[in-house]
């Protein structure tokens, strides 16, 4: 979903992949299909599905790749309701935008500005029952970086859905605007974030120590800002915690699916 943007997204979804096959002893075997930029989705022969983050606005722009993505949601959907064996997803921050407003689960909009940087993310009282979220301490840190934000969530959406909001973006008691929807149990087997899980601390760190990335944020965010995302860089209980934990756990669950083992929730 980057649409041929740079990003480091990519290489992180992919080392996790590789990751959690070395410390699970399996193969598991991907396919990257360039959505946006050539129109290129899978079909439903897969174990399981991540749909990336990406740049630009989640808003219907009437672009040719949108018909059939938001036809593959559905019959992954469809498919979760009627078959024994399920088919996991995983989307991350513009997809799960785009579902989001697929779903009619609340209001899509842009931001006032952009939110950059790495940010406090609470649960609520679902997000502290939720099992890929075990373990996490409230809050816990997460890379954010987005134009735009789920907000006002319609309940009554979630409750037919019985998709579950599991955190919300940083308290800002100064400011009076809604509260973003950060994390969604959208269903037994789709998971989404509209933060990265896929952050990685260390390659983040060498990525944001470049001169050239470094000038970018520093013109744009300033040096405090730029100082404080190196230091929760380097610390272990923020970005690496969080990147250890949900997609790694996704896979998990995953791998235990296609396995016969019964997931609990």
């Amino acid at each position: 979903m980057y649409d041929n943007h740079a990003n480091e997204g990519m290489r992180c979804i992919q080392q996790i992949i590789r990751m959690v096959a070395g410390t699970e002893g399996v193969d598991l075997p991907f396919d990257v299909f360039n959505v946006r930029a050539n129109n290129d989705l899978p079909d439903l022969d897969y174990d399981a599905y991540i749909s990336s983050g990406g740049p630009g606005s989640p808003l219907p722009l009437g672009e040719a790749w949108e018909e059939p993505y938001f036809a593959l949601i559905d019959q992954l959907l469809a498919w979760n309701r009627t078959h024994a064996e399920k088919k996991p997803l995983f989307l991350i921050c513009h997809s799960f935008q785009l579902v989001a407003r697929h779903l009619g689960l609340g209001t899509i909009s842009k931001r006032r500005s952009t939110s950059f940087g790495i940010f406090p993310m609470h649960r609520t009282d679902d997000g502290y029952a939720e099992p890929l979220m075990a373990g996490l301490p409230d809050p816990f840190y997460a890379v954010d970086s987005r134009d735009y934000q789920l907000t006002e969530p319609d309940l009554d959406s979630f409750d037919q859905m019985g998709a579950k909001i599991l955190c919300l973006e940083k308290i800002r008691p100064h400011v009076d605007l809604p509260r973003a929807v950060m994390a969604i149990r959208f269903s037994p087997e789709v998971f989404g974030t509209q933060f990265h899980p896929e952050a990685d601390g260390e390659g983040m760190l060498r990525y944001f120590m470049t001169d050239e990335k470094r000038d970018q944020i520093v013109g744009i965010h300033g040096q405090a800002k730029y100082n404080e995302m190196v230091s929760y860089l380097q610390d272990p209980d923020k970005i690496e915690r969080t990147e250890s934990v949900f997609l790694p756990g996704f896979l998990r669950e995953a791998i235990a699916a296609q396995q016969g083992v019964e997931v609990v929730r």
